[in-house]
């Protein structure tokens, strides 16, 4: 996810063997490890959530005010119990639940240490990633995770590697997975009817002709497919070349802060109007919160790295190979709700 990023002086530019690195405290490596373990239970639930049936939960009793005012919390973990029920009742859901958490971890993680490995190589003072649970009945059960980074960039070059080795990492983790995903996917049943249709993004396209699996959009997710589709959406929001997101970082790594000021605007326009067209032609208002979560990003002011060194002929390749990453994982319409 976006790293925040302290500004450091020009001439302040410490040689990288001599800043010192913290070390992690018995305290920081328990709230860590805490995050995470209480994120794979809440993701397992939203993956036992993906592939159950429709189960009948009865409304709670209304006889009085205290009744209404209690209604949403109790149906809320009446549903929350009665799945989890179901779910023991019928093991094999209970191991799709598992799965889909474990996938999606695996790629959100390899994206977050992507960013934590850079900053050690750089001797930047970074934290273990943290995990953001979210609700049981939120599609995905995280709100993703991020590092903070504690200490400024030292570099051009260490703002391009610190910025893209996340998405790049994640993108690795998450192919064998979307692989994974088209193998197991089973046709559509004609009995069967969606109100959500999880639109494939371009690497889903290209994998489906090379592994000879045609997709259906009606076909019935597995957890495999929802945890890459879910991991391929984050990678592609991430890149967005605004603000402090990933993407934000390696534009102004490249081009500078003009190109980065200028880009991250036409971005935010661009999105700003691929909401509206999504939510009247395929009935999503998903991208009213990306539209958002740019407008936020557009805010918060990039810093400058300590020098503006020349990245080098290497590093400009794998901007090219970031761009095509992007291009694989963006989709404009990525839901439709019919």
């Amino acid at each position: 996810m976006a790293e925040s990023v302290k500004e450091i002086p020009p001439f302040f530019a410490i040689p990288a063997a001599a800043r010192p690195v913290a070390r992690l405290t018995r305290r920081e490596w328990l709230r860590h490890i805490a995050l995470f373990l209480l994120t794979f239970v809440t993701t397992t639930i939203a993956g036992i959530i993906t592939a159950a049936p429709e189960v009948d939960i009865p409304e709670p009793p209304l006889a009085g005010a205290i009744d209404y005012l209690m209604y949403i919390p109790r149906f809320y973990l009446d549903a929350v119990l009665g799945i989890l029920f179901f779910a023991f009742q019928h093991p094999r859901l209970l191991v799709d639940g598992l799965t889909f958490s474990a996938a999606l971890l695996a790629i959100l993680t390899a994206h977050e240490m992507g960013h934590y490995v850079a900053c050690r190589r750089y001797r930047v003072n970074a934290t273990l990633p943290f995990f953001i649970p979210a609700p049981p009945l939120f599609l995905a059960g995280t709100f993703g995770a991020f590092i903070k980074i504690k200490s400024p960039i030292p570099s051009r070059r260490a703002l391009f590697d610190i910025g893209l080795a996340g998405p790049l990492a994640g993108f690795v983790v998450a192919i064998p997975i979307s692989v994974l995903g088209l193998l197991y996917m089973q046709p559509a049943t004609s009995n069967l009817s969606y109100a959500i249709i999880f639109n494939d993004p371009l690497l889903f396209r290209l994998l489906s002709k090379l592994l000879n699996v045609p997709l259906d959009p009606y076909a019935p997710a597995n957890p495999y497919y929802m945890a890459a589709w879910i991991g391929i959406l984050v990678t592609s929001l991430n890149l967005m070349p605004v603000g402090q997101l990933d993407g934000g970082h390696g534009t102004f790594a490249v081009f500078g802060k003009r190109v980065h000021h200028l880009t991250g605007r036409i971005a935010f326009v661009a999105t700003a109007v691929l909401t509206v067209l999504g939510f009247w032609w395929h009935g999503s208002p998903s991208g009213f919160l990306y539209t958002v979560l740019l407008g936020v990003m557009l805010r918060m002011r990039h810093p400058q790295p300590g020098t503006m060194e020349p990245l080098g002929n290497k590093r400009l390749v794998v901007a090219v190979i970031t761009f095509i990453v992007f291009a694989l994982c963006f989709w404009p319409f990525p839901i439709t709700i019919s």
